[in-house]
């Protein structure tokens, strides 16, 4: 009998685990509202939190420019052959019939017409001069990649290539990802994937043999910069734990501008060949063709607005919390009381604002709100400070409140530490006590060299007090903005 209870606790444990954990979504989202109104002792008044837009697809935004300019096939008219059957010669292009046209814009409009649409090069007509094209993707607007980057190849995929990124429109850039079939030989560079980073090498440029087949691979297309595999450094492999992910942004030095650009840069050094030795009686078969690119991200607008305005092709916050500027990247004017600053995502799931006050007004005072009712204290807005993984180091007099204990915000038992920081068991490590600790171990939680005992089965009343724990948690977790 109370083997038969056990498992139903634990059944109805593990649906209330379930259930707060998708307050967490899959993506960047939750901080969709920026204010709302709360009771407290003074009576009606703002409850301020960080918020940020919701993501979209970017490409319908952007300006995308090539260099040259003349790369792009069809003036003059040009016949092409496939690259793996060098006699099969009836693709044209002609600039100046639209049927047989391939201009830019086609590598951004609706997929799945047939037959398919796609932007295409000049043929390697110059050859064994290189075949370099550069297309930029500019956005004149800082904005965050919330997913992977896909390019499309309707030729076959770049036998050398590099994604890069600017941070300050266009002026100056820096590689993100090196892609080629001898990644020593094209860069000197050795080989590597995103499965082989880790949370301390995740800024690490890298060079991938993943995407750079030849014609064998004619159905592999895509060529991918891997972002939702970097959250998951953090996140875990299905971003279940997006409360560590927006704790490392908010904490690591360098970390969120590692997903911020203006700009994005494809610089094509090589087409596919399909062998070893270019046919130089068959040039018309080397070129480059993109039929699609995916840029999913958002406006950065520093967790001061949640809505983004595209008017006279410029993408620009709407800002609140007295802020101004394209990214709300400054106070209003006689908003100056304290110097500005961007919101944090802590402590989860409001964030802090750090809005702007009036020039003759101090340190924001606001109200202690919670979900379990209002409380009677008052506290100073904070201020966060970045620092470098792991360790939160931040000046006392700009914390940022990572945890409370009255929201019970440390996990598995953790205790928090004038709302800065969670002290973990010793079994459990990470910003909010989230990880266990033997998953960095040898062996793993639970194997021989663990250094841990393997965990033990809960006994009827452990498992009635978790369950009774989870379901105060579920009513505060309800009071929480629905994910996006």
């Amino acid at each position: 009998m109370r083997f038969h209870f056990a498992l139903t606790l634990q059944a109805l444990w593990t649906a209330l685990c379930q259930a707060a954990m998708q307050h967490y979504p899959a993506a960047w989202g939750h901080y969709d509202v920026c204010k709302s109104q709360v009771y407290s002792d003074e009576g009606l008044t703002w409850d301020y939190m960080a918020c940020q837009p919701e993501a979209a697809d970017m490409t319908q935004y952007l300006k995308v420019t090539l260099d040259p300019p003349n790369i792009t096939c069809g003036d003059p008219p040009e016949t092409y052959c496939a690259l793996e059957n060098p006699y099969m010669c009836n693709n044209e292009c002609d600039a100046s019939t639209e049927e047989l046209a391939h201009p830019p814009e086609l590598m951004f409009d609706i997929e799945g017409r047939n037959p398919t649409t796609f932007w295409q090069s000049t043929s390697w007509k110059k050859y064994p001069k290189a075949l370099l094209v550069n297309i930029t993707l500019s956005w004149n607007k800082t904005i965050e990649l919330t997913d992977d980057i896909v390019l499309t190849f309707e030729s076959g995929r770049p036998e050398q290539m590099v994604l890069e990124k600017s941070l300050d429109y266009g002026r100056t850039w820096q590689p993100y990802q090196f892609y080629a079939t001898d990644c020593l030989d094209a860069f000197t560079m050795e080989p590597k994937t995103v499965q082989d980073l880790t949370q301390h090498t995740l800024l690490d440029i890298i060079c991938t043999e993943d995407y750079s087949r030849g014609y064998v691979w004619k159905y592999d297309k895509t060529v991918r910069f891997e972002i939702k595999d970097r959250f998951a450094l953090f996140a875990g492999p299905r971003l279940h734990n997006m409360a560590s992910l927006y704790g490392q942004l908010d904490t690591t030095k360098n970390l969120r501008d590692f997903f911020t650009i203006t700009d994005l840069r494809i610089r094509l050094l090589r087409p596919a060949t399909g062998a070893t030795m270019v046919d130089e009686n068959n040039l018309s078969r080397y070129f480059y063709a993109i039929s699609d690119i995916k840029v999913q991200g958002r406006c950065k607008c520093n967790l001061h607005a949640n809505s983004c305005v595209y008017d006279k092709e410029k993408l620009s916050c709407e800002c609140e919390h007295n802020t101004t500027g394209p990214d709300c990247g400054r106070c209003k004017r006689d908003y100056h009381g304290r110097a500005w600053s961007a919101g944090s995502y802590l402590p989860i799931p409001k964030g802090t604002a750090n809005i702007c006050v009036p020039n003759n007004i101090g340190p924001v005072i606001r109200p202690n709100v919670s979900s379990l009712g209002v409380a009677n204290r008052k506290e100073v807005a904070p201020q966060v400070a970045l620092s470098t993984a792991p360790s939160v180091h931040v000046a006392n007099s700009k914390r940022a409140r990572v945890c409370d204990n009255e929201l019970l915000r440390c996990q598995n038992g953790g205790v928090c530490v004038n709302n800065v920081r969670c002290n973990c068991p010793s079994a459990y490590t990470g910003l909010l006590c989230e990880k266990p600790r033997c998953e960095s171990e040898l062996g793993g939680c639970g194997g021989p060299d663990s250094g841990q005992p393997p965990l033990m089965p809960l006994s009827s009343l452990r498992l009635l007090l978790l369950l009774l724990l989870g379901s105060a948690l579920l009513r505060e977790a309800s009071c929480w903005p629905a994910a996006l």
